[in-house]
Formats: C-alpha cells, structure tokens, sequence
C-alpha cells in the first residue's frame, strides 16, 4: 500500500485543486487526497466519493504524479490490452487467406488458427481468428440453397427416376 501523503501543504494544495477543478474528474482526483487528509478512512472516502477502495487510491496515486510534473492519466481504461498485435500486423497477416478468399475460394479457419499458433508460437483458441476476421470486416456467410458444383438438370432427372421408397416425401405405409 502506498505511503499515505500527509502535511498541511498537501491539505492545502488539494483544497485549491477541489476549489479549481473544471470537471468531474479533476474534483475526485484532488478530493481522494483531501478527504483522507480531513481524517475520513479510506473505505469512507470511497463511499463519499460514489468510487471502490483501489480506484479511491489509484485517484490519490494520479493526483500525487500529476503534482510532481507527471502528465494527466489517461482518464478511461478502453484499449487493447491483450492483442497479440497491431491491427496493421493483423491485416498483414491475413492478406494471403483474404486474397485466396477474393478469388472465389473459400474463407477456412482452421488452417487460419493453424498458422496463427504457428507465428505466435503457442496455443490460442479459435475464437482469436473468428473476432480477428470480424475486426478485418469479414463476417460469417450462411451457406448457399444450393451447391456449388451441383447440377440441376441431374438432380431433377433422379428425382423422376427415383423410386418412390427412397424418397422422403412418400414414407412407407404401415400394414
């Protein structure tokens, strides 16, 4: 736990900040210091601040830096945090698969996850590839009515030639 800040000059210096903030987060930076030092605990300051114990005191951490010359903190967590890369390494990585796939051929993952694990050097689930094409603007296609390669010309000659206990749509009577 961090060495509680203490002296009338932080009292002080803190009052003035609460007296100049012009927003929100600037009035809790500079009264997570003041409170405490006003002889609140810092469960106390936290309830009073509408705010947990470990934001309470990363508050009074960003006021202290940002008193002794640091640059304002960032004032939201968002971000990548825990990408394995860029999103420009990510598009180049997946270039050849998205070329391939613009040709016409189709988009597979598990090759994708394969080569991935691969560059990595370690294990990652196949949701990695999956939120990485969605990233890269690339979605999940249901698949066609029909196939491919099928022909409709042979398709309807088996269905009159067909014999009628093989088919679905008459079934087999009960006797």
């Amino acid at each position: 736990m961090s060495r509680t800040p203490s002296g009338s000059e932080w009292l002080s210096l803190a009052q003035t900040k609460v007296a100049e903030a012009t927003s929100v987060y600037e009035m809790r930076l500079a009264q997570s210091l003041l409170l405490p030092l006003m002889g609140l605990s810092l469960i106390e300051t936290a309830q009073a601040l509408g705010q947990s114990v470990p934001t309470v005191s990363r508050l009074r951490r960003d006021f202290i830096a940002l008193q002794e010359g640091a640059s304002l903190p960032r004032k939201r967590w968002g971000g990548r945090r825990h990408a394995y890369w860029s999103p420009e390494e990510e598009q180049a990585f997946l270039a050849p698969f998205l070329e391939e796939a613009e040709k016409g051929g189709l988009l597979v993952v598990p090759p994708i996850h394969r080569a991935l694990e691969e560059k990595l050097g370690q294990k990652v689930p196949p949701s990695t590839v999956y939120r990485m094409l969605h990233r890269h603007g690339w979605r999940k296609v249901a698949p066609d009515k029909r196939h491919i390669k099928g022909d409709p010309e042979v398709q309807e000659a088996f269905k009159k030639n067909a014999s009628p206990k093989s088919s679905p749509r008459n079934p087999p009577s009960s006797r």
